[in-house]
């Protein structure tokens, strides 16, 4: 293979030649932006559009997340919610709040006949009758409406029941199921509150979920911290299980502060993503499916020239609905006044809205507005930032190189991949 070229503006990958290559790298070295622009016109290596600095008017609404219990069965240390209640009162949000959430979605979604509604917590099953009725509501919502809505639930695993198989599968839910690691270092991270392990309750639970998935989705979500690094056996066991998809995040912020990440183990979790990220490459060039989600998500991005100046669509697209009927950038911001936008009552409220997506533009971000991966990544998980910091930008730019060169390499050994729906 030879040099390849990365624009950042539309994430376009160009191969070129050896001569192109010490040029650009001439260039560089006087840092003549111009002259380097001029160049690459010359060439044709071109972006898709550039990045404006100004942010988004008034961003329709597609999604919103539910905390429909804000409470929890689990003692998870690390947990941003704060094992459940977010620092606040725990409860459940009233089927009379979640029906209007559905409806403030319906109302502020514009310019889109699709939306997502999904259901997090704490643990959102301490809440069943509430959504499974507000699933219900939304399902005949959309119908009368034209719309499609989708539905997600993140869940601890511990109070599936076989009955909840047939609920999600109707619905089409994807379901996420937090597992960090196999047996004992799952249970040491993710133990009832009075200690007791889980891991065991939870493969019981949700193995007729597994067995029954077709329209329904049930992936796997592990949260790394220091403690549970061997991310290929746990991959591996959880390929094995069936589940449809298995995805690592690092624990970077942390309400207590325990088990975040720091160098030395953001070293390791590169060597280890790698690792699944190579044997995910061996496997989709004989043809058989390994379904590791980083890579799938990111290759899949890369070929499709994601660029964006935010991280996710928090604070734009999608909203997080508090059990109280407040409104937050997401998920993660329920009860954080960092993160308040408004009211089910009072509406959005446009000068937070205004006010965060100018601020959290990536290019007001440093030193993400200088960095080659800042479109891929967007500036990093907003509340990670807010509440720590960016020490995670070597593992990211590491993992990033990683899939570039991999996505350069299956682009000749399995084209089809990249026009294919199938993660095989």
């Amino acid at each position: 293979l030879g040099p390849n070229l990365l624009i950042p503006d539309g994430t376009r990958v160009y191969e070129i030649s050896d001569d192109i290559k010490e040029e650009l790298q001439r260039l560089i070295l006087k840092d003549e932006k111009l002259i380097i622009d001029q160049f690459l016109t010359k060439h044709d290596l071109q972006s898709l559009g550039k990045i404006e600095d100004r942010p988004p008017g008034e961003p329709p609404l597609t999604a919103i997340s539910l905390a429909i219990a804000q409470k929890c069965n689990l003692g998870c240390t690390y947990c941003y919610a704060r094992q459940g209640d977010f620092g606040a009162k725990a409860r459940n949000m009233s089927l009379q709040t979640a029906q209007d959430a559905v409806d403030f979605l319906f109302t502020n979604n514009r310019l889109s006949d699709k939306m997502n509604i999904a259901f997090l917590g704490g643990e959102p099953l301490l809440n069943r009758v509430v959504l499974q009725e507000v699933t219900r509501y939304a399902a005949d919502k959309a119908r009368a409406c034209g719309k499609e809505v989708s539905f997600s639930i993140t869940t601890n695993g511990t109070l599936l029941r076989a009955e909840d198989a047939d609920f999600f599968e109707e619905y089409g839910f994807a379901v996420t199921v937090s597992l960090d690691g196999i047996g004992e270092i799952h249970d040491s991270l993710r133990p009832y509150k009075g200690g007791k392990a889980t891991y065991g309750r939870i493969i019981t639970n949700v193995l007729p979920l597994l067995a029954k998935q077709k329209k329904m989705q049930v992936s796997a979500r592990v949260t790394v911290t220091p403690l549970n690094l061997n991310l290929k056996q746990t991959l591996d066991e959880l390929v094995r299980l069936n589940f449809h998809s298995v995805g690592f995040s690092p624990m970077i912020s942390s309400p207590t502060g325990k088990e975040e990440m720091n160098g030395a183990s953001f070293e390791e979790m590169l060597e280890n993503m790698i690792c699944c990220g190579q044997e995910f490459e061996r496997k989709l060039i004989a043809g058989k499916r390994y379904p590791f989600s980083n890579m799938y998500i990111a290759l899949k991005e890369i070929h499709k020239g994601s660029h964006r100046p935010y991280p996710c669509g928090a604070g734009a697209s999608y909203l997080g609905v508090s059990a109280t009927g407040e409104l937050a950038a997401c998920h993660r911001f329920v009860e954080d006044e960092k993160g308040y936008f408004g009211d089910l009552h009072q509406g959005i409220s446009s000068d937070h809205q205004q006010a965060w997506l100018t601020e959290r533009h990536v290019h007001r971000q440093e030193p993400c507005k200088n960095c080659w991966a800042r479109y891929l990544c967007g500036g990093g998980c907003h509340h990670e930032v807010i509440h720590r910091g960016r020490p995670a930008c070597d593992y990211i730019r590491g993992w990033l190189n990683y899939v570039l060169q991999a996505y350069i390499r299956l682009l000749q050994a399995r084209p089809d991949f990249f026009i294919s729906n199938s993660s095989s």
